[in-house]
């Protein structure tokens, strides 16, 4: 990374498989080179189609990155046309992998089974409000406010036990969800 802050490129273009182990070491170092430097490009190129490579890459601030497949750089203008993107600050990512990972099946959010009233809810119990209050906002019985609260607790899996405060973690669960 030395040379790197002494010539300050524009871009960089890494294989994701690099020596000593042909792992993820260009995928690391890509990832420490924009730590080091969000500004410049990252072109990272990959022999095979790892999505789940690419969204590592991408999950954090994906600005200035681009990742390719090399069959597609074997056309130059497509090359040097993903170069001169990142360098603007686009994401650049291979057809293919887009859409390998519109294809791959999406995790369902923890928060899926509740119903609408359930979330206003669980939204004002991560609010912190008591039942009490929770129950006067939605206009229902203190009785009712329970049930909801029984079933969400239910559907999220938070089961009963001495060492865990379920409401708590039904609320850390929505805050998760809504990231």
């Amino acid at each position: 990374m030395g040379r790197l802050d002494s010539t300050a490129p524009d871009a960089v273009i890494v294989d994701i498989k690099m020596p000593p182990t042909y792992t993820d070491e260009g995928l690391v170092a890509a990832q420490r080179i924009r730590s080091m430097h969000p500004a410049m490009g990252v072109l990272v190129l990959s022999q095979y189609l790892e999505a789940h490579y690419a969204m590592r890459l991408l999950s954090n601030a994906p600005q200035h990155l681009g990742y390719l497949l090399k069959e597609r750089v074997s056309d130059i203008v497509l090359l040097v046309d993903a170069l001169h993107r990142v360098i603007e600050g686009e994401c650049v990512i291979d057809p293919t992998i887009v859409t390998t990972l519109m294809r791959r099946p999406h995790d369902p959010s923890p928060l899926a089974g509740l119903t609408p009233r359930e979330l206003e809810v669980l939204a004002l119990m991560a609010e912190g409000r008591s039942n009490t209050a929770i129950a006067e906002n939605l206009l229902m019985s203190p009785k009712t406010l329970e049930a909801h609260v029984r079933q969400i607790l239910q559907k999220l899996n938070l089961h009963q036990s001495p060492n865990d405060h379920r409401r708590v973690l039904a609320v850390l669960k929505y805050l998760q969800a809504a990231r």
